[in-house]
């Protein structure tokens, strides 16, 4: 049977792949239950493995969700299923990269929301359709999308279903940045080079203070950040170490 989600792992880099190209990654429960499955192991790995890419193969990042599996699908294991997956993936202890390339609707759009970054292709093409189809959101778009980019253009996303594109997704804050397509991979690589040569650890505890901290006041922020910060890492000395070697040759 053909994988619907693929991982690659490489120096400390995960990559998971959406594998329908077929049917522009539209997702489905088999999709949801091998994402999982990575999701879950790559969790128990946060010392093997420091970052986090997902992607999807053919002509675009995914389509939404299979509108054909809603009415005769296979059944998720309990009601919450896909929710709590997109919920896992946002969680993860590793920094979790969205790369997208083409459409990205609806589900897909929920689920590269949960990325801590979304790096994008100038043929991205972003939008939000639970409207057009009388659907109300489950996976997460009324609360990731308005954090993202605030309130206004987030009713605008998801009031019009409009489209919206990769460049524009730059400027409204929904994508960290906007690349021509022949560039998207030789930008991801240099990105995910770049953060998996600082440390595990600081990325790794900073993730977890912005999560934990996430519609505090900024007072309560900054006493919980002030109490709860877990300090030097274990690669502090190293670092250093080659820090003050290099200024002296």
């Amino acid at each position: 049977m053909t994988m619907t989600v693929l991982r690659e792992d490489s120096g400390g880099l995960a990559t998971l792949t959406l594998n329908r190209p077929e049917k522009l990654n539209a997702l489905t429960t088999q999709m949801f239950t091998e994402l999982r499955a990575h999701i879950d192991a790559i969790a128990r790995a946060p010392d093997r493995i420091g970052l986090v890419v997902v992607r999807g193969a053919g002509r675009c990042f995914c389509a939404g969700r299979d509108l054909d599996a809603l009415s005769g699908g296979q059944e998720p294991p309990f009601p919450q299923f896909f929710a709590d997956t997109v919920e896992r993936l946002a969680e993860l202890p590793q920094p979790v990269i969205s790369v997208v390339h083409g459409a990205c609707y609806t589900g897909g759009l929920e689920l590269a929301l949960a990325g801590d970054m979304i790096i994008a292709a100038e043929s991205a093409r972003f939008a939000d359709t639970h409207a057009k189809w009388a659907i109300t959101p489950i996976w997460g778009m009324t609360q990731r999308l308005p954090r993202r980019i605030g309130i206004a253009k987030a009713y605008e996303m998801m009031l019009t279903c409009r489209t919206v594109s990769g460049a524009e997704a730059a400027e409204i804050g929904l994508a960290n940045r906007c690349v021509p397509d022949d560039a998207l991979d030789a930008t991801v690589a240099a990105l995910a080079a770049e953060m998996l040569e600082n440390s595990w650890f600081s990325q790794q505890a900073i993730k977890r203070l912005v999560v934990a901290t996430d519609g505090m006041p900024i007072r309560a922020g900054l006493a919980y950040e002030s109490h709860r910060t877990e300090g030097f890492g274990p690669d502090m000395a190293e670092r250093l170490a080659r820090f003050a070697t290099r200024r002296r040759t």
